[in-house]
């Protein structure tokens, strides 16, 4: 019987949805070939997160807190990450593919001589290692990638799987760990972050994006409402971002977030490659675009072919009415 460890990282105090998608997928995996599933919490506070985790399946959860991971610093996670791989042996570690592993995999990767497979869309275990599919071209080829070693690791992308609650009763174990903060090399000196209060976009269940259509502060203002009355994030394409209507934070697409929301709605998007390769993991995508040829409809679910200023008014005025 093998092992399969699964990263489970904390934002903003709370479990990253993307992770336990990660942990349900390896909770199947663990199930079908009669491997021993285990989680890893690593936050200062990483003992009140266990409830949560225990509730996707896991047969055992390492919590290892210290003030260090207060905020994300590449040199203690690793430390972390390694110490637990040495003490685990898993076969298999699996991470939800956030910025912060982004930073780390690699690293990690050489730190404990693993294979790595970075940034995947789905996985599965093979004789002596995985078998993966990864987006590649700006997500409009899939490639069949294989990585073989006695420890293989995996970063997932979000929403690649469900999230599927496994309750049992996990056992928990506070995994000693001691970093010497005066032997970092790297400051952080802050964090920059969207407005307070606004929905995470990588997180969203629901994700409004703006495109090159959306050219003025009315229709801001209308995809700002739409989103409002919607609970949704405010995401953005890479041409509006850089005109500065809306935040570098913002942007969807091969250089900005990968999201995977269960609804996502185009407002003036074309749906050029580049963003198609951050938003096609979307569940339910309706387009808004006044040029019917433009390639979004080929994506979407749904397709509105008109001026959004004639378009977002009744839509919001029909929403009031409901919420």
């Amino acid at each position: 019987m093998g092992t399969i460890l699964t990263y489970i990282a904390i934002q903003d105090g709370k479990v990253k949805r993307s992770s336990l998608e990660v942990l349900s997928r390896c909770h199947a995996l663990a199930k079908a070939c009669g491997h021993r599933l285990e989680a890893v919490v690593i936050h200062p506070e990483a003992a009140s997160y266990v409830e949560e985790v225990r509730n996707y399946g896991p047969d055992h959860i390492y919590t290892i807190s210290s003030p260090i991971f207060r905020r994300h610093l590449n040199t203690p996670l690793i430390g972390a990450l390694a110490s637990v791989i040495k003490y685990a042996e898993p076969q298999l570690l699996a991470f939800a593919s956030t910025e912060s592993v982004k930073d780390v995999l690699g690293a990690l990767g050489v730190r404990v001589g693993a294979a790595v497979l970075p940034d995947v869309a789905s996985f599965d275990l093979v004789d002596g290692g995985a078998d993966a599919l990864r987006p590649v071209m700006a997500a409009k080829m899939m490639a069949r990638t294989q990585a073989s070693g006695t420890c293989v690791l995996v970063s997932v992308r979000s929403g690649s799987y469900e999230a599927i609650p496994a309750p049992g009763e996990a056992t928990v174990e506070e995994f000693p760990y001691d970093f010497d903060a005066g032997t970092l090399r790297q400051t952080l000196r802050d964090v920059v972050s969207a407005t307070g209060g606004a929905v995470d976009l990588s997180e969203a269940r629901i994700v409004v994006a703006a495109g090159r259509g959306v050219k003025d502060d009315k229709a801001k203002g209308l995809v700002e409402e739409l989103a409002s009355l919607l609970g949704a994030a405010i995401g953005a394409s890479r041409a509006v971002v850089e005109t500065g209507q809306f935040p570098a934070t913002s942007q969807i697409g091969q250089t900005g977030k990968v999201v995977s929301p269960d609804l996502y709605i185009g407002v003036g998007i074309s749906g050029a490659i580049q963003h198609v390769a951050g938003m096609s993991n979307s569940r339910i995508i309706v387009a808004i675009n006044k040029d019917p040829d433009a390639p979004i409809f080929n994506l979407a679910t749904y397709g509105l072919v008109g001026d959004l200023y004639k378009i977002l008014p009744p839509l919001i005025a029909e929403l009031k009415q409901t919420v």
